[in-house]
């Protein structure tokens, strides 16, 4: 298309997307209550939606974010659902690293 150019959004706020609190502690208790690995998907998806639900109604409400969601900004899907995967599974691994050693 002409004149149309992808979004440009910088390092800093793909970093905030990944290390959203909210993000992180669904997804860590999610991923540390599982007690199968396929179920770190499920954390996954559950954390994804629930962070991403949060920050539209406060970035909607006028609550400063450092990775706002609206509608015209990206969502940054990518970055926010790798590291929803990636903290449940450092979760789940440490709640099973933790029950091997007792």
């Amino acid at each position: 298309m002409v004149g149309v150019s992808a979004p440009s959004v910088p390092f800093a706020v793909w970093i905030w997307a990944a290390f959203d609190p909210l993000l992180i502690l669904v997804a860590g208790y999610l991923g540390w209550k599982a007690d199968q690995a396929g179920k770190i998907f499920i954390a996954a998806i559950a954390a994804l939606g629930v962070s991403l639900l949060a920050d539209w109604i406060l970035t909607s409400l006028g609550v400063p974010l450092p990775a706002p969601l609206s509608r015209t900004g990206p969502m940054l899907l990518p970055v926010r659902s790798v590291a929803a995967l990636a903290w449940a599974a450092l979760a789940f691994a440490v709640h099973r690293g933790m029950r091997r050693r007792s």
